[in-house]
């Protein structure tokens, strides 16, 4: 039997705002188990990156509260550490790349400080350690000459190489879990591909768990073990990524996949768009929140929000309509 390196339960994280409160993200539950990777999506506001910067105590109280819910990572909850405890976890035990690595360095400080600091903190590091460590992983990462890039500052390095420095930097204490929140949102196509596969590849060599965050369905499908879809703060769908692909049972998941370009595609053939737009969050829904823009809504979706209900081995859908048959379950 596979070791669960994480297990969350009905996490539900708030936001308290002039306006009222965003319910962000909704009572989701989910596993990690060790090495595997994971990828959570869905589009942009629907709560992925809440949800995961949740689980590292990252969300700013006041607004944010973390509402209810446990975290169980390797037997200790860390909803329920205190700072100082959290403290030890971040970039120890779990690491995470923010979506734009310019705003997530420090631009004042060189990048071998910034690389340093978590060494000599986390590991106990004395600066020439950790200065030889620091440039044996910027050249894991394939940054070129890296002794002496690593006096240089965040605006001397391109994008995609700001990107494998935040790489480097997330990696840099072995963590056992990565948080890899879009990291190639704000790259081109051709670097996008190359990070995905120096991730996939550092995987391997250190044999470390990953939760990749993406609104892109097409970046996770090489990469990835299991995939999580969710929308306005609940997961609508879990599955292996082979099954999510070939037989996707909510019609957001339908919708998304429709909406990616194929290869195969017709030159007469359109790309589908989602009609409709998200809820508004400031309202917790009473019945399944995708309602208004299914095409398969019957008049029970209106009434109940539905739960994830098992629709295959590993696979759960939150959909009261079986979406191959159009008929309700």
């Amino acid at each position: 039997m596979v070791d669960s390196l994480l297990r969350v339960t009905d996490l539900k994280t708030r936001f308290h705002t002039p306006e009222g409160i965003v319910h962000a993200v909704n009572g989701i539950s989910f596993h990690l188990n060790e090495g595997e990777t994971v990828a959570v999506v869905g589009e942009s506001g629907c709560g992925k990156s809440v949800s995961m910067l949740s689980l590292l105590r990252l969300i700013p109280t006041p607004p944010g509260e973390i509402y209810s819910g446990t975290a169980i990572y390797r037997n200790d909850d860390l909803l329920k550490k205190s700072e100082q405890e959290m403290e030890d976890v971040r970039g120890r035990e779990i690491s995470m790349i923010f979506q734009d690595p310019m705003t997530s360095l420090n631009p004042v400080l060189t990048i071998g400080r910034q690389l340093t600091e978590s060494l000599r903190l986390h590991l106990g590091m004395t600066q020439e350690q950790a200065e030889q460590r620091a440039i044996s992983l910027l050249e894991q990462v394939g940054i070129p000459d890296p002794s002496r890039r690593l006096g240089d500052f965040p605006h001397q390095f391109s994008g995609g190489m700001r990107q494998r420095v935040m790489i480097a930097m997330a990696l840099s204490c072995a963590p056992s879990l990565l948080i890899a929140d879009e990291p190639t949102t704000a790259l081109d196509v051709t670097i996008q591909a190359q990070i995905v596969e120096l991730v996939a590849r550092l995987r391997e060599s250190l044999h470390m768990a990953i939760i990749w965050i993406t609104h892109d369905l097409g970046v996770v499908a090489g990469m990835a073990d299991r995939v999580i879809v969710m929308y306005a703060g609940y997961i609508v769908e879990e599955a292996d990524v082979d099954d999510l692909y070939d037989i996707p049972s909510h019609p957001y998941t339908l919708a998304l996949l429709a909406a990616l370009p194929r290869v195969d595609r017709r030159r007469d053939q359109r790309l589908k768009s989602i009609p409709g737009a998200p809820p508004n969050l400031l309202v917790e829904p009473h019945g399944c929140p995708f309602a208004p823009r299914c095409e398969f809504v019957i008049e029970q979706c209106l009434a109940e929000n539905p739960p994830l209900m098992s629709v295959g081995k590993n696979h759960a859908s939150a959909c009261w309509v079986a979406v191959k048959t159009g008929l309700p379950r």
